[in-house]
């Protein structure tokens, strides 16, 4: 997708969509065992997008996907913010 922030036609749902990728990619290789599908240009639109939405916006993504895909919050949380 490629996040272009100086499109005057990126609209919330495309910072939204970026996020939910990121996340549903991270889980799919983490926890499901699928083909990878994390890349560097999903990270960094999530990156880019976290800038702009708010924290409760993030929070209830990962939550949602957590539950859909039957994954405990908090590795979850672990998964995608792991401690350096």
């Amino acid at each position: 997708m490629a996040l272009d922030l100086n499109d005057p036609e990126l609209e919330f749902s495309d910072l939204v969509t970026a996020y939910q990728s990121w996340v549903m990619a991270v889980i799919n290789d983490e926890k499901l065992g699928g083909d990878k599908l994390l890349t560097d240009e999903i990270a960094d639109d999530a990156f880019q997008a976290m800038r702009f939405l708010p924290d409760v916006v993030t929070s209830a993504i990962e939550t949602t996907l957590a539950r859909v895909y039957d994954v405990d919050p908090d590795e979850l949380s672990e998964l995608l913010y792991p401690e350096e």
